[in-house]
């Protein structure tokens, strides 16, 4: 799984969820960059968050891999509901208790979605290697259920365009690597 490239909402600390926002011009910078580190991978098929930041980065990776672009809106951020526009300071201020977000997507719905979009996966691609564009708050969500909360939200940060990867085997999630950002060394200078 791949985060996104930055977005103006990202470099100002903003919440976006399912707010879509572009990336700006370093988030394509970054996406451009991580064609390589996503070729080395050799996917053969392409999943996307339909939301455009998500969207486009996979875009500019499939330049290079030439695969048909599948949008799945299990993949979706996680819905911020009334926090999303607001800096992380305006949000901690206005909403201490980040569970009483109004219209937030409960954690537990966002595991459950996420976990039933890797399932899906799954079936409809055995044995294939998916490269699936996304982002940070989903796989987190992702690496807390995998990892049994050893990573992933409250414990892990993704930087935009890192690489997280989970092979499924013998009935059983595992994480491989996570947050990896080895490809950006250039484009983040």
């Amino acid at each position: 799984m791949i985060r996104h490239g930055e977005t103006n909402w990202n470099k100002e600390k903003r919440i976006q969820g399912k707010t879509d926002i572009p990336l700006n011009e370093t988030g394509k910078s970054q996406a451009e960059i991580c064609c390589a580190a996503a070729k080395q991978f050799k996917p053969t098929v392409l999943v996307t968050s339909p939301l455009a930041r998500a969207r486009v980065t996979a875009e500019i990776i499939n330049q290079n891999l030439k695969l048909p672009l599948h949008k799945m809106s299990a993949f979706v951020e996680r819905s911020y509901g009334d926090a999303e526009g607001m800096t992380i300071e305006e949000r901690n201020h206005f909403f201490p208790d980040r569970d009483a977000i109004p219209n937030v997507e409960p954690f537990e719905e966002l595991k459950r979605r996420g976990m039933k979009g890797l399932e899906e996966i799954c079936k409809k691609y055995p044995d294939e290697r998916v490269l699936i564009v996304s982002h940070g708050a989903l796989i987190n969500a992702l690496l807390s259920v995998i990892s049994k909360g050893e990573l992933g939200t409250g414990v892990t940060f993704l930087e935009n365009t890192s690489i997280t990867k989970f092979a499924f085997e013998n009935g059983e999630w595992r994480v491989v690597d996570y947050n990896n950002t080895a490809h950006l060394a250039t484009v983040n200078e």
